[in-house]
């Protein structure tokens, strides 16, 4: 939600959720052909058509909004396995569409070159911290101090700002998601990105 309300004060959310959007029907007409054949690298793509979706709306001119006090409902992954092969999707999905929200880019505000680029940049930023550290704890036998006290200090900044915002305390708890995003999360990134043309 924060992510999208900033994206929104620029007049373009980047990805509106398959589950939460809605389009005007002229609109989704006029981009249909294009819509329903979304390919990578000369194969059909089956997934992550939200974002295509939403990129071609961007790139016909049509602004996109966030409705903070919209209601929506979906199905969510309950067990690590399907959750898991949800966030490989995503993560393809987020790389592909990437690709081509690029030359989009330099038409919107700089604002979301700089978030688009921070989405993808950020994640290997923390996977080079991590791999950084982990060599020095291999190979040296010291405590990587400094990164894990970035790493952390960065988490329970984000965090706090969120908790403020919503004025809800349980929202501290999401600083337990770093653990899940290095441990889990990273590998299946990258894993993601060397597989871009898999469908499965």
């Amino acid at each position: 939600n924060e992510e999208r309300a900033a994206q929104a004060r620029f007049g373009a959310v980047m990805c509106c959720c398959g589950p939460c959007a809605m389009y005007r029907r002229s609109a989704l007409l006029l981009l249909l052909d294009q819509y329903e054949t979304q390919f990578f690298r000369g194969k059909p793509s089956d997934f992550g058509e939200d974002r295509h979706l939403t990129i071609l709306m961007l790139k016909a001119g049509f602004q996109t909004e966030y409705v903070p006090d919209a209601v929506a409902a979906t199905v969510v992954p309950d067990r690590l396995g399907p959750y898991l092969r949800q966030q490989l999707r995503w993560a393809r999905s987020t790389f592909r569409d990437t690709f081509l929200a690029l030359r989009l880019l330099p038409e919107l505000d700089r604002y979301l070159t700089l978030d688009v680029v921070g989405q993808n940049l950020g994640p290997l930023l923390l996977a080079l911290s991590s791999i950084a550290a982990l060599a020095q704890l291999a190979l040296t036998a010291t405590v990587p101090w400094w990164t894990g006290l970035i790493i952390a200090s960065m988490t329970v900044v984000r965090c706090s700002v969120a908790a403020f915002r919503a004025r809800e305390l349980r929202f501290l708890g999401f600083s337990l998601h770093t653990l899940i995003n290095i441990f889990l999360l990273l590998p299946v990134k990258a894993y993601a990105l060397c597989t871009l043309s898999n469908s499965v």
